[in-house]
């Protein structure tokens, strides 16, 4: 056990996880570094290589057994992947068991990209607001499948994490003093008692998402925006099914054409999911659906070649949907819709689905659109309401409409 005493209420814990067999010392480094600064730890380890270099609080043999297997069969095995996989389970198992004893104000990892990926799966366990800290060898690159939806810091190593250097101890003394930070200050967030309204943006959509949000806000509503980018859509569905949202304005989405078509952003098949089987009331447009994105040009798949884009900037391509796509997208959203468990209105801007969807703007198509708007009429089912208008998405008055139609079904 550490040497800090747990027994104080006033110190709050940080779970450190880590392969203890392996890295040790650097783990006690961070360790020393926190209970230097009155915080107290549990060290978690998820080592499966060998015997702890320190002792843990909790085992690898506990942490195998909390995600469904066993150390010694790990170990003879000899598969990194399966173990990796095995002790990522375990360890979110046992993050979520700390935190919900009241045992855990906060988690910190470090280490190569096993480590990376068994720590971060703890940290995804974990509710939003709970401090997450990631000291990774990986952290340069593409950290979209550590930090998936939660709010984890990655802080790149430099050099490898394999002993205590000059520049290892300072890495990991500003990672264990960052979470120290976290956990010892109370940030006096105020979270006011009203109900909370997801909303769903992109760029070309603004205007739309601000008009409607400060008419929900001036009636009561918090409100929360989060950008279609994919993960921002799988935000959403994550908070609503943990039960943080009350009702949806799903604006934009977009992530359906990325999604089906092959571009970038795409948010998973299981978007639109999460609205329906909680059984929130929810308003659902068409947002950005004449678009794919892509990164810089050369990045464009060959296929698309012959396609209609537009340079939205030197990072981001964006590709016309075609009137068979938008067909097909619509009876995609239509059989989600009709999978609700609760009231639900799908809202149709008949003058075009995002800024540059406008009259005389770069992807205005009005074939492409009512193949849209047709295949959505054909495919839903009675107990989806209708809302068409013949605006556009980020006229006022089609943003006004689909938050008029969702403040009646909060007020039901």
């Amino acid at each position: 056990m550490s040497s800090t005493d747990r027994s104080d209420p006033s110190s709050p814990t940080v779970a450190i996880v880590g392969t203890l067999d392996t890295k040790g010392e650097e783990i006690g480094f961070a360790r020393d570094v926190l209970e230097a600064q009155g915080v107290a730890v549990t060290l978690v380890d998820v080592g499966v290589m060998g015997a702890p270099e320190i002792e843990p609080d909790v085992s690898a043999a506990e942490v195998a057994d909390a995600g469904g297997a066993d150390l010694d069969a790990l170990r003879a095995a000899g598969d990194r992947g399966e173990a990796v996989e095995a002790m990522g389970d375990g360890a979110a198992a046992i993050a979520r068991r700390l935190h919900d004893d009241g045992a855990l104000d906060g988690i910190l990892g470090l280490g190569g990209s096993g480590n990376t990926s068994i720590a971060t799966a703890a940290m995804r366990a974990l509710p939003v607001g709970v401090p997450k800290f990631m000291v990774s060898t990986v952290a340069s690159g593409d950290t979209e499948p550590y930090v998936g939806t939660r709010d984890i810091a990655m802080l790149y190593s430099v050099a490898d994490i394999e002993g205590l250097n000059q520049l290892s101890r300072t890495v990991i003394a500003n990672a264990a003093l960052a979470v120290t930070g976290m956990v010892t200050n109370d940030p006096d967030v105020e979270v006011p008692d009203k109900p909370t309204i997801g909303i769903t943006m992109f760029g070309v959509t603004t205007p739309c998402v601000q008009t409607a949000r400060e008419w929900l806000e001036d009636r009561g509503y918090e409100t929360i925006v989060f950008h279609a980018t994919g993960t921002g859509g799988r935000a959403m569905e994550n908070l609503i099914a943990e039960g943080v949202i009350d009702g949806v304005l799903d604006a934009t989405t977009t992530e359906w054409a990325d999604e089906h078509v092959g571009g970038v952003l795409g948010a998973g098949r299981e978007r639109l999911d999460a609205a329906a089987e909680a059984g929130i009331p929810q308003v659902v447009s068409t947002g950005a659906l004449d678009m794919v994105n892509f990164g810089p040009e050369d990045t464009v798949p060959e296929v698309f070649a012959d396609r209609q884009f537009h340079v939205h900037n030197p990072q981001v391509t964006l590709m016309r949907t075609t009137p068979t796509e938008n067909a097909d997208i619509g009876r995609i959203i239509a059989e989600k819709l009709n999978a609700a468990t609760g009231p639900v209105t799908l809202a149709l801007p008949l003058a075009g689905v995002s800024m540059l969807d406008a009259e005389g703007e770069a992807f205005r198509d009005e074939e492409a659109d009512e193949a849209l708007f047709r295949s959505l009429r054909a495919h839903v089912d009675d107990d989806v309401d209708l809302l068409e208008l013949d605006a556009n998405i980020n006229d006022e008055a089609f943003a006004v409409a689909m938050a008029e139609r969702l403040h009646e079904y909060m007020q039901r």
